[in-house]
């Protein structure tokens, strides 16, 4: 679950599934299956069971390959998660202001340092966890725990570079999903905000529309019912990074130079100064 290695197969799989159950009401009427839109709800408890079963798996697998390796730290690392979820998800308590949370911190910061199939688990658990903690449970959770799950899993794809340029660029990305958090949410229930609906009224899919019209549609709806929420989840993301980033990514680097095993490397052993008489 370290370094900058491209995410797993499991996790690019769920990825993949969960990115078409979100994006389906723009897909169906290419294959004019609009109407099916009516039958939707099955997909909500098969992607949060398969979200569970690939957070399991993914576990799984890393402290399998970490016992594989001599001195490696692997079940520290699963540990490291679970206090780092456990935290996050209480964070999830503290009052705010509009859309803005300090959950997503921890979140973006942990993928980074840690990698991108770290980071999904991060995003993923995290949501889970104070789903329970907040009563926050419904149909809308394995979405969020996808969006989650996301926002690590890129994180953790971000380069490292100088201290300084990291955080510019952690600041901009927290920015950047801080919008898109909200614009993904908000796309799963759109299609029922207004049931019975039979014509355009500009906000709200209703059947028959191409897909240049639900486009448009959801644009227009995102910019009136989101935009503002999300823009104060986008500012408290920036000013989080900026004010916390250096010293907590600087506590969890040293995390990781102690859970991950290195190889020794060897050296020629230097001449001696003294040298024996005849």
């Amino acid at each position: 679950m370290t370094g900058r290695r491209a995410p797993s197969l499991l996790v690019l799989l769920v990825s993949v599934i969960g990115l078409l159950t979100i994006l389906y009401p723009f897909l169906l009427p290419l294959f004019g299956q609009e109407e099916r839109l009516a039958r939707r709800g099955i997909e909500v408890p098969i992607l949060f069971a398969l979200l569970g079963a690939i957070c399991l798996l993914t576990i799984l697998v890393e402290i399998q390959r970490g016992t594989a390796r001599p001195g490696a730290s692997a079940s520290k690392l699963v540990a490291l998660l679970g206090v780092l979820v456990a935290t996050d998800a209480a964070l999830r308590l503290i009052p705010t202001v509009l859309g803005a949370s300090p959950i997503f911190l921890l979140i973006i910061l942990a993928g980074f340092a840690y990698g991108a199939d770290f980071g999904f688990l991060m995003g993923a658990l995290t949501l889970l966890v104070s789903a329970f903690i907040t009563g926050g449970i419904g149909p809308w959770l394995p979405f969020q725990m996808l969006t989650a799950g996301w926002i690590g899993l890129t994180a953790g794809m971000l380069p490292r570079s100088g201290r300084k340029r990291e955080i510019a660029m952690l600041a901009l990305f927290g920015g950047i999903w801080g919008l898109l958090f909200g614009a993904i949410m908000n796309i799963w229930e759109w299609p029922f905000a207004a049931p019975g609906l039979q014509q355009q009224v500009g906000l709200y899919w209703v059947p028959g529309m191409t897909l240049g019209q639900t486009l448009h549609t959801y644009v227009h709806f995102y910019l009136v019912t989101s935009l503002v929420y999300d823009l104060f989840r986008s500012i408290a993301n920036i000013l989080l990074v900026v004010l916390l980033a250096q010293p907590v990514l600087r506590l969890l680097d040293r995390f990781r130079e102690r859970f991950t095993w290195q190889p020794w490397t060897t050296y020629d052993a230097a001449p001696s100064p003294f040298v024996p008489n005849d």
